[in-house]
């Protein structure tokens, strides 16, 4: 059997695009043949796919850093780039995404192949075919390739089900779940013997079905990490309701049953708000007296009580009727998690710059879209040096270097290009 891993850290990075190309037609008998620099490919994307064919998140352990196919650069004769091969990621369904820069949720994978865009590949560049004009003819400058997208992910599974499990330990849990469901749980008469959640689809006499999880018994003190703590709360939060279960042949069958809401409220308003039924469990080693009188006591804090016993089935299949009629009639919990999908998930644009002063005369300019910038800069072509100049003075990159003390004629660094600024627009190389 698989382990169970219900939360991991991700990196992932999507393709970078590649840049335009400069090139030029050359073919006999065809004068002034023109710009022919195709446009670089677009990088590939990054997304998740749920599957509900997956029930761990244990594949992304032995994996965990991600990365896209770059895009191809631009080629002559009007040649496109070849775009980035895109990547699917399989998770199972109910796994949340969380961008660990801002602590959102960005993405809840609540559905069989729901699939979202997680890392958007950066466009390709335009080679210099796309700045023909018949002013300007003959454009000796391209674009580089958008910058990739690199994200630091949190994945965490919260189990789709209907209905959840709660109690003590050794309240019955495991054998509740064995009786009506295929689901072979792990049963011993110790604390603790279910470590992991455990899931059961239950069928309902009209065909279909609903799915319950067993989740690991909760105690006082749980808030604060006593036994399991609260790690697989969280697997309850997308519930329909809850059953209490209580051993009922325990003496402070009351007590435990008080503690255990106590706890979950301080885990979560929401949960605790949840509709439960008790079902006070074995009743085979219990006089009908005392059954009675318990279950008068109980209906004290809540009118949906049952007896039953998982040993024998007594009880059993009254209490399932109850649980059929509940599952159609109460939904599942309305957007329980607060999705922020943020603005900037698909966001290529790197234009920030960095501007340092090296000594007296001399600074440096860099960052990703500079350095993209003068990668595609041929320093012997005077237009594409204007060019690089025009797009740092639109950025702010001199208004910046002014206010440092740059003046004309002192050395400006962009990227790896060392140049001249002998005044606006314009320097030499």
């Amino acid at each position: 059997m698989a382990a169970f891993i219900d939360k991991v850290k991700i990196k992932l990075e999507s393709g970078r695009g590649g840049n335009g190309a400069v090139a030029w037609r050359r073919e006999k008998f065809v004068d002034k043949g023109g710009p022919a620099g195709g446009d670089g490919g677009r990088g590939g994307n990054i997304y998740f796919v749920a599957d509900e064919n997956m029930s761990t998140l244990l594949d992304f352990t032995y994996k965990s850093v991600y990365k896209a196919q770059d895009g191809e650069n631009g080629q002559n004769k009007n040649c496109h780039g070849k775009n980035g091969k895109d990547i699917f990621l399989k998770t199972p369904v109910g796994v949340i995404v969380r961008d660990l820069k801002n602590g959102k949720i960005i993405a809840d994978l609540d559905a069989h192949e729901k699939t979202i865009l997680i890392a958007k590949g950066g466009r390709g560049g335009r080679g210099n075919a796309r700045f023909a004009t018949a002013q300007k003819r003959a454009p000796q400058f391209c674009e580089p390739g958008e910058a990739p997208v690199c994200r630091e992910l949190e994945l965490e599974l919260r189990l789709i089900a209907d209905i959840g499990l709660l109690g003590m330990p050794n309240a019955g849990k495991s054998s509740f779940i064995s009786k009506i469901s295929s689901a072979k749980p792990k049963i011993a008469d110790y604390p603790f013997t279910t470590l992991v959640p455990n899931l059961g689809v239950v069928r309902k006499p009209s065909g279909d079905g609903f799915v319950v999880a067993d989740i690991p018994g909760i105690i006082e003190g749980a808030h604060q990490g006593v036994g399991l703590g609260f790690e697989f709360l969280k697997h309850v939060q997308r519930c329909r309701f809850l059953i209490h279960v209580v051993d009922i042949s325990n003496e402070d069958a009351i007590e435990n049953y008080k503690k255990i809401n106590a706890e979950l409220k301080k885990y979560s308003e929401d949960l605790a708000s949840l509709y439960q039924v008790v079902m006070l469990n074995k009743t085979d080693i219990l006089d009908a007296d005392y059954i009675k009188k318990t279950m008068d006591d109980f209906k004290e804090f809540n009118n949906d009580v049952f007896a039953v016993s998982c040993a024998t089935g007594d009880g059993i299949e009254e209490f399932l009727n109850h649980l059929y009629k509940k599952t159609d009639e109460i939904p599942h919990p309305e957007n329980p998690l607060k999705i922020e999908y943020d603005d900037g998930f698909d966001d290529n644009d790197d234009s920030e710059f960095h501007v340092a002063k090296l000594n007296k005369n001399t600074f440096l300019v860099d960052g990703g879209k500079i350095r993209r910038l003068a990668g595609v800069t041929d320093t012997r072509n005077i237009q594409q040096m204007r060019r690089l100049a025009n797009i740092l003075d639109s950025m702010g990159v001199y208004q910046e270097l002014k206010k440092m003390g740059l003046k004309e004629n002192d050395t400006v660094m962009v990227s790896h290009i060392e140049t001249s600024y002998i005044g606006d627009y314009e320097t030499n190389y």
